[in-house]
């Protein structure tokens, strides 16, 4: 293995219901493993969806013979029902609700204004008191007595307690209480009073007594009297209430999309129709936010404003606060400590002539050298510096451990490449470290990267693979036909095809073996230097992205011993994967830790960078990885 570059002049160091409720044999029954006959709408048998018995007609999934699954997600089932095995059958979600005021409880549907077992809420049952059914009127209450019994006492914790008529004096009156047992301990409900008849033998109607209603939010009033004010259900299960802000906490609410989906801690989804984050406003999403970020800024945070991330939030702050955003950011070297040198990172109107922001009005730019193009406007503050030869910033560090160590502490390479060198240090590196609240509707986001290297082409394929990694942090665990993140955390691979093959490190090596991620470059021989392997690339696209950028520099002379300063006719002085999407899945609502990471590996020379931008959130789960755009 090739053991160092030595400078010539230097010497220096080198990402719902809607079926029937049969559990018997022939038509109709919904999602039984054995019935038989025909029709039956989940059974196995005549059109069903589920796996089963011995019956005709095929289903859709394991027990007969159909066409495609019915769904991949709970998404693409009607409300009040999921996706299991490839069928919608009846069950709901946190992130798929019931149907209209249909509440989700331990996955199946309830009516919470009628069912005695879930009345009000999910945990909330109605019992019978003696001589009196329970009744369910979004709280719990009682039909009248049974023939030939009485209420004579005026309370349903002993029921009907009188056989026959109540003995009483005419004009005698006690207290009474129609509503749910115990409620009337909690103002503003209240018992009433109730008359003797002229008889003697019946009370007369109870008058003056207030019941329980719906909770009111903010007139701080214990309106449901339950001794708790302002405590307003969760209809839609999504963790607001609309005390809280939530704008469709049922679908009754109006045409406010999927209830579960829409709550103050959404992002807002461009084209909808939905106020998605219940600000008021349908689809206003949030505009640019860097717009005018010095170019040198030290804020990690004007970095994450630069790749659209505009919202900003606390670590806890009350519920009805606690939207998506950026709980912080900053700068560390890749082990997530220290200082990285100040001049490794800018924010610039573009790159070059050739590159322009994707969203806003700013890219982040992470180097292992200046972070500066070598043409106007990018190329100052800090000012710009050759890539090839590079710079030694005076800054190294270990590599990030964890990732480290879920690659059994080596670092993964590209196949067929020698192994990197320098052990697991990083030379000249920096970490922008960004913690974010996910928004309650995001299941995944993507970024745009694009890396530069003045490794390519003479030392593609060798033990000078400068790395970038984009490491993710979640509690992300994957549903059915969902996708895991990467077990070393990080989201900057490629996976070639056919998928599941060899997998490439971001980094100057995808360029070997015509992967067709390096196409800002120039076609031709590569791993020309001392210790690379030697290669073609042919997949190169155009060099518009280099123009500018002191990538582009023509026939650079040699830097180093064994350097031949370039190969061939392929004599720029760098090349580029131009712009890539790198993307990763999320639980909706959770805190997640994202750390962008980039470093010379072997020695502090010839240096690499990389652009960050357009971060986006998606309602949908991702393949994580990065591909081109």
């Amino acid at each position: 293995m090739f053991e160092g570059r030595f400078s010539l002049g230097l010497l220096a160091s080198l990402v719902l219901v809607a079926c029937s409720d049969s559990d018997a044999t022939g038509g109709g029954g919904s999602n039984n493993d054995a019935s038989d006959g025909g029709g039956g709408s989940n059974a196995q048998g005549g059109g069903g969806t589920n796996a089963g018995g011995a019956a005709t007609g095929g289903s859709t999934n394991d027990g007969g013979s159909g066409g495609a699954p019915e769904c991949v997600g709970n998404g693409d089932c009607e409300l009040g029902s999921i996706c299991s095995g490839g069928s919608c059958v009846p069950g709901c979600a946190d992130d798929h609700p019931c149907a209209g005021t249909l509440g989700c409880c331990d996955g199946e549907c309830f009516d919470l204004m009628t069912d005695l077992e879930h009345c009000g809420s999910c945990d909330e049952s109605c019992e019978d008191a003696p001589h009196a059914e329970a009744i369910c009127n979004g709280a719990c209450g009682y039909e009248p007595c049974e023939a030939g019994f009485n209420d004579c006492n005026g309370s349903m914790v002993d029921g009907c307690e009188t056989a026959g008529d109540c003995a009483c004096t005419p004009g005698d009156t006690q207290t009474c209480y129609e509503g749910p047992p115990g409620t009337d301990a909690f103002p503003p409900c209240q018992a009433g009073t109730r008359t003797c008849l002229a008889s003697g033998t019946l009370w007369g109607p109870c008058f003056d007594q207030i019941f329980p209603i719906a909770e009111i939010c903010g007139d701080n009033v214990d309106n449901n009297c339950d001794g708790t004010v302002d405590n307003v259900l969760d209809l839609d299960g999504d963790g607001w209430t609309p005390c809280d802000g939530d704008c469709c906490d049922d679908a009754a609410s109006g045409n406010c999309g999927t209830p579960g989906l829409v709550n103050p801690g959404a992002f807002e989804v461009a084209g909808n129709m939905v106020d998605d984050d219940c600000d008021g406003v349908v689809d206003n999403v949030l505009g640019a936010c860097d717009g005018a970020l010095a170019s040198n800024s030290s804020d990690a945070l004007d970095y994450a404003r630069a790749m659209e991330l505009c919202a900003m939030t606390t670590e806890s702050p009350a519920l009805p606060q606690r939207r998506w955003g950026v709980i912080s950011a900053n700068f560390y070297r890749a082990n997530g400590a220290g200082t990285p040198a100040a001049n490794s990172k800018s924010i610039r109107q573009g790159f070059g002539s050739g590159v322009n922001p994707l969203a806003g009005n700013r890219l982040a730019v992470l180097s292992t050298g200046v972070a500066a193009a070598s043409t106007a406007p990018n190329n100052t503050s800090p000012n710009y510096a050759a890539f090839q030869g590079g710079q030694n910033m005076g800054t190294t560090s270990p590599v990030p451990s964890d990732w480290l160590t879920a690659n059994g502490n080596n670092f993964p390479n590209a196949p067929g490449c020698p192994e990197p060198q320098g052990g697991t240090t990083a030379n000249d590196p920096i970490m922008l470290k960004v913690r974010v609240r996910v928004p309650t509707n995001a299941k995944s986001f993507s970024l745009s990267t694009n890396f530069y290297s003045s490794e390519y082409p003479e030392w593609v394929c060798s033990a000078f693979n400068d790395f970038f990694l984009t490491l993710l942090d979640s509690s992300f665990v994957p549903g059915p036909g969902q996708t895991a993140n990467p077990a070393d955390k990080n989201l900057a691979f490629y996976d070639a095809p056919p998928a599941g093959g060899s997998i490439y490190p971001v980094g100057v090596n995808l360029a070997f073996g015509n992967t067709g991620l390096f196409t800002q470059c120039k076609n031709g021989s590569t791993g020309c230097g001392s210790g690379s392997v030697s290669g073609t690339t042919n997949t190169c696209a155009a060099t518009t992205q280099l123009t500018g950028t002191g990538f582009d520099v023509v026939n650079p002379p040699p830097q180093f011993a064994g350097d031949p300063g370039y190969c061939g006719t392929n004599n720029f002085s760098g090349g580029a994967t131009s712009w890539l999407t790198t993307s990763g899945n999320v639980t909706p609502g959770e805190t997640i830790e994202l750390r962008f990471v980039t470093w010379d590996t072997g020695d502090a020379w010839y240096d690499s960078l990389v652009l960050l931008d357009n971060f986006q959130w998606s309602v949908d789960a991702s393949t994580p990885g990065t591909k081109i755009d």
